[in-house]
């Protein structure tokens, strides 16, 4: 076994992923034959646990492929291996989207970080200070006139 363990690490809590039910069981549950079951295993569609005996254990979500395995051929006519295929894009999928929110939080305690930082700089500002205005940015004209008689 992998040893699954519960959201909140206790071995003993059951969650989809526990591996608890024999093969009978999961073949009674997903409404498939246990050679099916088995079958299924050495394509790699749907890998159970193993015991240290290398017995058999479906979890919930085994079931669930299970079914949905069996819903794919029996009403959508795909084949084996593209049902394959279509569960490795979907765990794919699945991957990348955890990857994807994980990065987002990142970023987004990276803006609040940065931002914290930006308020600690303003913070630390001398008051006393006069702020520079360019003089080149004056609307103040100038005119120059030549000295008159002088002629070069």
């Amino acid at each position: 076994m992998n040893g699954r363990n519960g959201p909140s690490g206790n071995p003993y809590e059951l969650t989809e992923e526990t591996p608890v039910y024999v093969i009978s069981v999961a073949a009674q549950l997903s409404g498939l034959h246990p050679q099916t079951l088995r079958q299924y295993d050495r394509l790699g569609l749907v890998s159970p646990d193993r015991t240290a005996g290398r017995g058999r254990r479906y979890s919930a979500r085994d079931i669930q492929l299970l079914r949905e395995v069996q819903r794919l051929s029996q009403d959508e006519g795909i084949n084996l291996a593209g049902i394959k295929r279509i569960i490795e894009l979907e765990t794919q999928v699945a991957a990348l989207q955890a990857k994807v929110a994980e990065l987002q939080q990142a970023v987004e305690g990276a803006a609040v970080a940065m931002r914290q930082r930006e308020a600690q700089v303003h913070a630390s500002y001398r008051r006393d200070l006069v702020p520079y205005q360019d003089v080149r940015q004056s609307a103040a004209i100038v005119v120059w006139r030549p000295e008159r008689g002088h002629r070069a």
